[in-house]
């Protein structure tokens, strides 16, 4: 994924305003309003919603680049909601709402039904949910748009301490309705996990670097630790784990922006990349706990920032056991003939 303007614009921000030292040592939430606010004026929340929408018209191969540059900071705001929220909404023709939106159904096996014009179920887990204005929902073949405050939605956080919530919709009445055009609950959870896959790949770059980082500044033994051997195996190990989750997620995502629909190679692609990004996220975050020591524990430094997120978006929308089945019955229907085709197509 190559660097643009709309990547370059996002790291400026980031840098700016989200560096996690400091955010690590903020006593409050404070820093997320300017962040926020900087992300949103310059386009970046609703990129994948066209002007004539609300939104900035951006290609999706640059959402997906931005989404990259917001891993490698960890911050911990509904960005990658708000921006997978706008294109549901987007792909309905509804006009996006300003402010931080999160998506529903987040979770396989959970439905929403539209029956006279209101919502009714339940979501799990719904990243964000509480802190989010608006929900972008999938009804069967319908988008909706409903008030967050118009639904009962409950205390709950992620691995990360962020808010993470079941949503019951009880009669809701949306603010606005449209057909899907073609987008169903799994087409829905595959863009969630190549949004995952691209955040966890950009997060494991930046714990690859600051491990590397604290192995070339960590003494023991009147010796840098980077000089053991041991160590040495531990960041080629991590520095793996992040190349492939780096190429299945680049993957992933180059194939969601070249294709017309969510068909066999999509549903290839952004499975292989929750499915093996998930599997770094455990393996990176072990090994960088393992070569910081005890210090990588600690809420003083800024790891657990980017280690906890890790774990838990391993299980928004759909955690890799959930896929790697999935994944296997779909190419078992195919039958043997059918494989290698569809994975040298990839």
């Amino acid at each position: 994924m190559s660097d643009n303007f709309v990547a370059d614009t996002a790291a400026r921000i980031f840098a700016d305003l989200a560096d996690p030292q400091t955010i690590n040592k903020a006593p409050d939430g404070a820093w997320k309003a300017a962040l926020w606010q900087a992300l949103s004026d310059n386009g970046l929340t609703l990129a994948w919603v066209p002007e004539e929408l609300g939104g900035a018209g951006a290609e999706l191969a640059d959402g997906f680049a931005v989404l990259d540059v917001a891993g490698r900071y960890a911050a911990a705001v509904p960005l990658a909601e708000t921006l997978l929220a706008g294109w549901l909404l987007a792909r309905a023709g509804l006009k996006a709402p300003k402010g931080a939106m999160s998506v529903a159904p987040a979770r396989p096996g959970d439905q929403i039904t539209l029956s006279d014009g209101t919502l009714s179920g339940r979501a799990r887990a719904v990243p964000f949910a509480k802190d989010a204005k608006h929900l972008a929902v999938l009804a069967g073949p319908s988008v909706a748009l409903v008030e967050t405050a118009a639904c009962r939605v409950s205390e709950g956080t992620s691995l990360a301490s962020e808010a993470s919530n079941t949503v019951t919709f009880e009669r809701v009445k949306p603010l606005a309705v449209a057909p899907a055009n073609g987008i169903d609950a799994t087409a829905l959870l595959l863009m969630g996990c190549a949004v995952r896959a691209v955040e966890t790949a950009g997060a494991l770059q930046a714990v690859l670097d600051m491990t590397v980082r604290y192995a070339n500044e960590r003494v023991a033994f009147e010796k840098k630790i980077a000089k053991f051997q041991a160590v040495q195996h531990n960041l080629a190990r991590l520095a793996g784990e992040v190349a492939a989750a780096m190429t299945a997620a680049h993957s992933a995502a180059d194939a969601i922006a070249r294709g017309d629909a969510f068909d066999d190679a999509i549903f290839l692609e952004a499975t292989a990349a929750k499915i093996r990004s998930a599997e770094a996220a455990q393996e990176g975050a072990a090994i960088a706990h393992q070569v910081h020591g005890a210090i990588g524990f600690t809420n003083e430094h800024i790891l657990h920032r980017y280690t906890l997120r890790l774990l838990a978006w391993r299980d928004d929308f759909g955690n890799e056991s959930h896929w790697a089945a999935a994944l296997g019955h779909r190419v078992a229907a195919r039958g043997a003939d059918a494989f290698w085709p569809l994975v040298a197509a990839c």
